[in-house]
């Protein structure tokens, strides 16, 4: 039975994904919220999970309802993945 447990908790931690990389929330600008299409225009720092500079770009929202309480010119903290092909805002807060 311990070879089985050690067995398996050695799997589990070659498919798990560093701390550091589930918890690394890009910075951000507000630059204009489009809530009808459920998009915000970003100026933001490197999204290294993604391979991508910083830049200025509009992002899809998962989540229309994370755009409320937003306006231009709020810093933010967000998530960005791929999400049926499009890189998608999944997690997006205002910076404290």
């Amino acid at each position: 039975m311990r070879t089985r447990t050690t067995a398996a908790a050695i799997a589990l931690s070659l498919f798990a994904v560093p701390a550091s990389a589930q918890g690394a929330l890009v910075d951000g600008q507000v630059q204009k919220i489009d809530a009808a299409q459920g998009k915000v225009t970003l100026r933001h720092g490197p999204i290294k999970k993604l391979d991508m500079d910083a830049m200025t770009m509009v992002f899809r929202v998962r989540e229309p309802a994370q755009l409320q309480g937003l306006k231009p010119g709020d810093k933010v903290k967000f998530d960005a993945d791929r999400v049926n092909g499009q890189i998608t805002i999944i997690k997006i807060e205002k910076a404290k």
